[in-house]
Formats: structure tokens, C-alpha cells, sequence
């Protein structure tokens, strides 16, 4: 948005609900303190810096003017950045560089860079590195996303990920109406705050001209409502306004502050939801205190958005094509006659039926040739003749939708009853034929947050237009308005507007063009979204990179990805089993086998003494067998019926554990042209990690592989070891009896410090019968939910960081509230006396001993 577009505000303008619309919010030239920014010259001379850029880089402001970047920069920090401008593309780029020391022997900075009127613009804050991967988080998130098998559903799980990413009090999913007001879809906020759920709130509340920066800027921060901000100055002392539109750092509307603190709010953060290059809606954060979010979090909250509006275009389509296949059986029924050879008048008199069920609707009018018909409730043929003759002057060829008629035809105030909304489609090419939908009006009782007419009345800034400050809910009643027009029925009325202009259009052809025209969105933003993925989440950027070279579609990625991570779980589980003590090599190949075979696990055929391997190298070799059994299945032994695999290992002269893997009556093997990230693995996982040997030849009869693991990583299995407890109990016939049985009831409060696990737990805790899991990630929190509201049950992480769950197991104690701790640790953590009978369960969390652990206390 260039400045020459935004209208400054005069003082002695009238004031009214259009002011917040013409504020220039992107040229207020100031950004919030927690970091600096540089205008620097397309020579690389400093033009610009904001006054906290003297606090940063420790030279007055007037030093910096004029000053060439390399005398205040180091030559590699202005290196990074040159490569990285390289890369900008559109016009709305921006390039993000992660933990740089700007200056020699100097702190680390996030950097967020992007032009500005031919200016390169370097926005720097401290580099804060959180406990866990936000990368790693969003991976894990976006998976459980796509199990959502609706929209709603979606932003639900949504907004309770991404509170768990980034730790806001309360997040919401606000979707925008047509009109640019909004509704709050969905919620996850701290227990004891008011919920917004289902509010409406009016277009005012979030101006136009900040709802397209929404879409060029999608994510924003406000750290500290209360914050003083850092003036930007220039060399030149006065000079036109910076565009700071793509800005991370940029201040925000006086306005909008002064409406955050009267609603309570100390920080905010939004996340723009863009479908199809429009605003659909935002994840709106509040937080009752000042919060700062690291950048390399706000940077996956943004992927997560990303993936979240990719997620869910395609849940919205899916329901859409539901309608729209039935509407096409229709539509092909009323195409089929109209291509018959009778006139359009007699096609159309006759299957008025068919035309009913091509779009949603209470009635319908057909003026064709000089001929009406209709159908259903409609307006007496006085109204219809004043809204026929009005779409043939207004018509442009198009079709109109309203779900006001009135707006467009006053007399319709008094028919609104059986027409409110209607729907013309011209159905020639002079706009004087027309199918007329109608809509009957649906009176609806609309919840807004605060009464939507904001009043004008002098505030802190002076006497302008003031932000509410009831935010109490406020019903009103609306009237003469129909159910709207969505988009679904625009394209099924386009469609069937063209087929009847050009007979030879058929709907299928149609569809076929919109279902390419979708893959191509979706293909390109899924390019999108791994772009950023390689060049912003370093920490897992070399794994997806190296699978996704062998990989032929996106789902062979994630089965990729995914099968060598279960190969890691299942290593995992079994080392917990046994209190993360030495495990049987036998039992490792076994479960591979099992999980890739299934009930024909007996062609992989293993031989050799009962030998355990350490946990250090357990998941190593789980990998590795995970790989060898993968590679097999597809081009080897076991990707056939009749081949086999046979597995054995010794223990050599000095100790060492042998294991040989050879493959026979398979396909013939030739050795692959370029070696993938599996066969990587293969050959260098056990030297690299073990600091053993690998040998792998690619034989025509079939693979054959030896590795030899040092006698530091095994040790000799006793008898009986050889199965796991899961293997014992299932042999002795046990059973857990109360799996699958409604456990739980009413509130849980659930006690952790990890995001990822208290989700996995939440969920567990929900399929016990939970109805409603309180989520809180240290004791403070605990203690303040279960004061607002006592909950059924407990289940309680022993440490949390600097601190332990004990004070809260108190206060449950004191409750009569039943709880049970859970710990990261092999043995049972030490309890006090006062809670030494409660049982405890090791992560990770099984829902089995979960479920055993809470039935021992349900009784109180």
C-alpha cells in the first residue's frame, strides 16, 4: 500500500466509524523498543535507524547517519545479509536470518529484512532460544491437523496448538464476514478468563486498511501495550514517511492500543489466515501481561498459519463438492435437455425441478424469452417486475447476489418474509433473460462483543473516535435479511450461467478446470511452505531435505518421514519397558518385522546368541533395521512373495556384536544411480553414531549387508530376556480389563511443562471421558485454575523445570480431588510422605498406564 493512497486525518475533520479506516497505520514511523531497524541505501549507507538502534549497537544516533554498513557491521554479519537479499522475490519478500552476531564478540540478533522504496530495510532483535524446536513443534502439529474431519473441528485444534506453541493466555480463530465484521469461531484460553466464543464484533474493529496489511504482513506483535515506542529518524532530519507495511517491528495504532487496554490485554499477536489470497480470518492471541515471543517462534506460529489455511481450504472444499456433486447431477440432467433441440423456454419451463436443486434456495423465478414461470416463495409479479426491470439497467452480465434485497430495492421491506436474498443469474447475452433465487429472511439474534455502534467521545487522544470499553456481550436482533450467498453457490450459479450461454460448456469440463486450477493453488503453496521449511528451520531442514530427494509425492514424504520416526518410537517403547536398561537385538528385528509384515513376519528369518544392545545404540540400529526392512519391502527380497531375509549376528574375538543381513529369492538388486537419504543411513549410522563398521553390497541375488557394532554398545542377554513384558503378558493371556471404558468425567487438570506431550496427553485424557482438560505448564497456573475451577482429577509432571508439582498435589490433597504424578525419569520420583501412596506413570505416556494409574485413585 504506497503512502500516496492513505489520507492523513485532519484535526478538524468530522469524526465518524470511516476515521480508524483512513489512519495510515504503516507510516507512523515508530517500532516497538525490543529491537532496532536501519534503512540502509541501495549503496549500503545507513539512511535511516530507529532511536533504539543506539542502545543496540552502542554508537550514538548521530554516528550511524551517513555511516557506510561495514563501519558498523562485521563483514560476515553484512555477507549473510547480502546473500540473503539475493533471494527476495515478490514484492511483498521478506528474508529472516537467525542467531547472527552483528559486530565482533558482540550478542546475537534475529534479523528480518525487506525493501522499502528502494531502501533495504534491516530489522534486528536479541536472539532468544527457546527449550524446545518450534520447528519440530509445528511439524508434530500440522500432522494431528490434518486428522480434523471438518472445518470447525480444524479450528478448534488450531487454536489450542498454536496456544500451546506460543504460551498466550487466550487464542481464537476470528473469521471475517463478508461486511468485514467477525465472529469468533473458535477458542483456547486460561481457565479462569471470560470467554469471547461466539462474539461478533464490527468492521470498524479491525480497519480496512489494516485488513490488507493482514494479507502482506502475516504475522504481528504487539510485545507490551504499555511500552514506549522508538521514533524512527533520518539523515536528512525531515524526509517523507518510511513505509514500514512489511515491517516485524512496527508500532501499531494509537488507537488500537488504547482498545487493547480497555479489554484488559497487555500483549497480542496475530496470524493471518489468507485462502486463495483473501483474508479468510486471523488467530487472534491475547495475553493479560507483557510477552515477548521469540522470533524464531513467531516465525513457525506464521507456518503454522500457512498450513493451517492450506488445511483448511481443502476441509471447506471437500464440504463444498458434497453440495456441488449433487447440484452437477442436475445440472447435467438440465444441460442434457437444453442441448434436445426445443427452445431454452420449453428446456427450462419443464425441468423447473432441476433448476430448484441446483441452488440452495426458498423460491424461484425464470423470465426467459418474454415467458415467466416460478416456483416456491416469491415476490407478487408487481415486485418482480420492479426487480427485472432494475437488474436490466443495473446488469453488466454478471450475477448478483444480496441477502438484502431491500438495499438494492426499498419496496422489498415489505415482502422480506418469503424474499429477503436473492440471486439473479442473466442467462443471455444481452442481460434480459434471468433466473431469480430467492431467500426467505431469517431472523437471527446476533451476540456482539460490546455495542458495535462505537460512540464518539473524548478519550486520551483527545476528541476522536474513542474504542469502546464495554466489552459486555451485546445482543441484537437482525431482520430482513436472508440466509447469505456463499461462495459455493457464486460458482455453482457462474456455472450454470455459462452452460446456459454456451450449450457446448458442460459442467464436468468445468469442474475438471477448477479441480486443476486447486491442485496448482495447492501445489504452489505447499512449494511455499517448504521453502520457508529449508530456509528458516534449520534444526530439521537436513532431514526432510535428504528423504524428500527420493520421495515422488508429498504422501510418500510423510509415509517417509513417518516410518522412520515410528521405527524410533517403537525403539523407544521398548527401552521404557524395562526402565531404559539393555534390550535383546532379537526383540528390536522382531518388532521391525512385525510392523512391516505383519502376520508374514516369519520371511525375515533371524539366528544368533541372546545378546542385549545399550539404549545409547538401540535406536541407532532400530533406524537402520527400520531402513533395511524398508528398502526391502520396496525393491528387495520382501517386495515379491516369494523372497526372504535372513538375519544373524555373533559376538567376535573381541567382543564386538557381528550382524549380517542377506537377502535371497527377491527381484534381481542393482545398485541405485544416486544414493538416498535411507541408503545414507544404512552405511553411515553405524559408524558415525557407534563409531562401528558398515559394509553394504548390492548383489544380483539380493542385498547383503554387515555391520559391526563395538563391544561398548552390548552386553550378553540372560536367559528368559528375550521377551519383552508386552511379549510376557500377552503370552500369560493378561488383558487390560477396563481399556476402552469411560474412566473420567467432568474437568481434568493435566500438569505439564512440554507442549507436544500435554497435547498427546490432553487428547488421551479426552478419550477417557474427560470433558474438558485444563492445560497448565507450571505450578503457579495449576494453582490459580483449580481455584477457579476444582477439578475432578489431576494428573501432575513431578518436575517442571525449576520447580516440582508438589504444592499443587497439596492443594488437591486438601480438595479431596483424586491425582497421580507422572515422571521422566527410569525410576519412580521421590515423593513426601503426604503423597507417597499416589501412583506414578513414566513418560511417555501410555494411555494404558494412565488409565491403570487413575482407576488405583478414582475413588478419591
Amino acid at each position: 500500500m504506497s503512502s500516496d493512497k492513505i489520507d492523513f486525518i485532519s484535526p478538524s475533520e468530522p469524526v465518524d466509524l470511516t476515521n480508524c479506516d483512513r489512519e495510515p497505520i504503516h507510516l507512523l514511523g515508530r517500532i516497538q523498543p525490543f529491537g532496532f531497524l536501519l534503512g540502509v541505501t541501495s549503496d549500503w549507507v545507513i539512511e535511516y535507524a530507529s532511536e533504539s538502534a543506539a542502545q543496540f549497537l552502542g554508537q550514538p544516533l548521530d554516528a550511524l547517519f551517513g555511516a557506510p554498513l561495514k563501519q558498523v557491521f562485521a563483514e560476515d554479519a553484512i555477507h549473510a545479509i547480502r546473500g540473503r537479499l539475493q533471494l527476495l522475490g515478490t514484492r511483498d519478500a521478506t528474508e529472516r536470518i537467525f542467531g547472527r552476531q552483528l559486530q565482533e564478540g558482540g550478542a546475537e540478533f534475529d534479523l528480518a529484512l525487506h525493501m522499502s522504496g528502494g531502501r533495504v530495510i534491516i530489522e534486528a532483535e536479541p536472539s532468544e532460544k527457546g527449550e524446545h524446536d518450534p520447528a519440530a513443534t509445528v511439524s508434530t502439529m500440522v500432522s494431528r491437523l490434518s486428522s480434523a474431519k471438518d472445518a470447525e473441528t480444524l479450528a478448534r485444534m488450531g487454536a489450542r496448538h498454536l496456544r500451546a506453541l506460543t504460551g498466550f493466555d487466550r487464542v481464537m480463530v476470528y473469521r471475517f464476514s463478508p461486511d468485514g465484521s467477525g465472529e469468533v469461531l473458535a477458542e483456547a484460553a486460561r481457565g479462569d478468563l471470560e470467554s469471547y466464543l461466539g462474539l461478533h464484533y464490527p468492521a470498524s474493529d479491525i480497519p480496512k486498511q489494516a485488513r490488507e496489511l493482514y494479507k502482506r504482513n502475516l504475522l504481528r506483535l504487539i510485545a507490551d501495550v504499555d511500552a514506549e515506542t522508538s521514533p524512527l529518524r533520518s539523515a536528512k532530519g525531515e524526509d517523507e514517511p518510511l513505509d514500514l507495511s512489511l515491517s516485524v517491528l512496527r508500532s501499531v495504532s494509537p488507537i488500537h492500543i488504547e482498545y487493547l487496554k480497555n479489554i484488559g490485554v497487555g500483549a497480542s499477536m496475530s496470524v493471518s489466515i489468507l485462502r486463495r489470497g483473501k483474508l479468510w480470518g486471523l488467530f487472534a492471541c491475547h495475553h493479560m501481561s507483557p510477552k515477548r515471543v521469540p522470533f524464531d517462534v513467531r516465525t513457525a506460529a506464521e507456518l503454522f498459519g500457512q498450513a493451517f489455511a492450506l488445511l483448511l481450504d481443502g476441509r471447506e472444499r471437500d464440504e463444498a463438492e458434497a453440495h456441488e456433486r449433487r447440484a452437477r447431477k442436475a445440472h447435467d440432467r438440465l444441460m442434457a435437455a437444453a442441448a434436445s433441440g426445443r427452445s431454452s423456454a420449453e428446456n427450462i419451463a419443464s425441468l423447473m425441478e432441476e433448476v430448484e436443486g441446483i441452488v440452495d434456495c426458498d423460491g424461484i423465478a425464470l423470465e426467459i424469452q418474454g415467458r415467466r414461470q416460478t416456483s416456491g416463495l416469491v415476490p407478487e409479479d408487481k415486485h418482480l417486475e420492479g426487480l427485472i426491470a432494475l437488474l436490466k439497467r443495473e446488469s453488466d452480465g454478471q450475477i448478483m447476489a444480496t441477502d438484502r434485497i431491500a438495499d438494492l430495492y426499498p419496496p422489498a421491506e415489505g415482502f422480506s418474509e418469503k424474499a429477503a436474498g436473492m440471486l439473479a443469474i442473466p442467462i443471455s447475452r444481452a442481460p434480459r433473460d434471468f433466473i431469480l433465487f430467492f431467500r426467505r429472511e431469517v431472523v437471527q439474534t446476533v451476540s456482539w462483543g460490546g455495542d458495535p455502534n462505537k460512540p464518539v467521545e473524548s478519550g486520551p487522544l483527545g476528541d476522536r473516535l474513542t474504542p469502546r470499553q464495554s466489552f459486555e456481550e451485546w445482543k441484537q436482533v437482525v431482520r430482513g435479511k436472508g440466509q447469505p450467498w456463499t461462495e459455493r453457490d457464486n460458482r455453482i450459479a457462474e456455472s450454470l450461467r455459462v452452460s446456459l450461454l454456451e450449450v457446448i460448456l458442460r459442467l464436468t469440463e468445468a469442474a475438471e478446470t477448477e479441480r486443476k486450477e486447486a491442485n496448482q493453488r495447492q501445489e504452489l503453496l505447499i512449494a511455499e511452505l517448504n521453502h520457508r521449511v529449508r530456509n528458516i528451520l534449520s534444526l530439521i531442514r537436513g532431514l526432510i531435505a535428504q528423504s524428500r530427494a527420493g520421495a515422488k509425492s508429498m504422501d510418500e514424504l510423510v509415509a517417509v518421514i513417518g516410518g522412520r520416526i515410528q521405527a524410533l518410537a517403537r525403539a523407544h517403547d521398548q527401552l521404557t519397558q524395562d526402565n531404559w536398561s539393555p534390550r535383546p537385538l532379537s526383540t528390536l528385528i522382531k518388532s521391525e518385522a512385525e510392523a512391516y509384515l505383519g502376520d508374514k513376519e516369519e520371511r525375515v528369518r533371524i539366528e544368533g546368541p541372546q545378546v542385549a544392545v545399550e539404549p545409547a545404540a538401540f535406536s541407532t540400529l532400530a533406524l537402520v533395521v527400520h531402513e533395511l526392512m524398508t528398502n526391502s519391502a520396496k525393491y528387495g527380497a520382501l517386495s515379491d512373495s516369494t523372497g526372504a531375509v535372513d538375519v544373524n549376528w555373533e559376538v567376535d574375538g573381541e567382543g564386538n556384536l557381528v550382524i549380517g543381513w542377506k537377502e535371497s529369492g527377491g527381484p534381481p538388486v542393482q545398485a541405485p544411480s544416486r544414493k538416498g537419504f535411507g541408503t545414507t543411513i544404512i552405511e553411515r549410522s553405524v559408524p558415525f553414531d557407534l563409531k562401528g563398521e558398515a559394509e553394504v553390497n548390492f548383489e544380483l541375488t539380493g542385498l547383503e549387508a554387515k555391520f559391526r557394532v563395538p563391544k561398548s554398545h552390548i552386553t550378553k542377554a540372560k536367559d528368559g530376556e528375550l521377551e519383552t513384558r508386552a511379549e510376557k503378558k500377552a503370552a500369560q493371556g493378561g488383558k487390560n480389563d477396563g481399556k476402552g471404558e469411560t474412566l473420567l468425567s467432568g474437568t481434568v487438570l493435566l500438569l505439564e511443562d512440554n507442549m507436544v506431550i500435554a497435547l498427546d496427553a490432553e487428547d488421551m485424557l479426552t478419550r477417557m471421558g474427560a470433558q474438558k482438560v485444563e492445560v497448565a505448564a507450571s505450578a503457579s497456573e495449576a494453582l490459580r485454575l483449580i481455584e477457579a475451577n476444582t477439578p475432578n482429577a489431576a494428573v501432575l509432571d513431578v518436575n517442571l523445570g525449576d520447580e516440582n508439582s508438589f504444592p499443587v498435589a497439596d492443594r488437591l490433597k486438601e480438595l479431596g480431588v483424586p491425582y497421580i504424578f507422572a515422571t521422566g525419569y527410569g525410576e519412580e520420583s521421590p515423593a513426601p510422605d503426604l503423597h507417597r501412596d499416589r501412583p506414578f506413570v513414566r513418560k511417555p505416556y501410555s494411555e494404558e498406564g494412565v488409565r491403570e494409574a487413575l482407576s488405583k485413585v478414582s475413588g478419591g
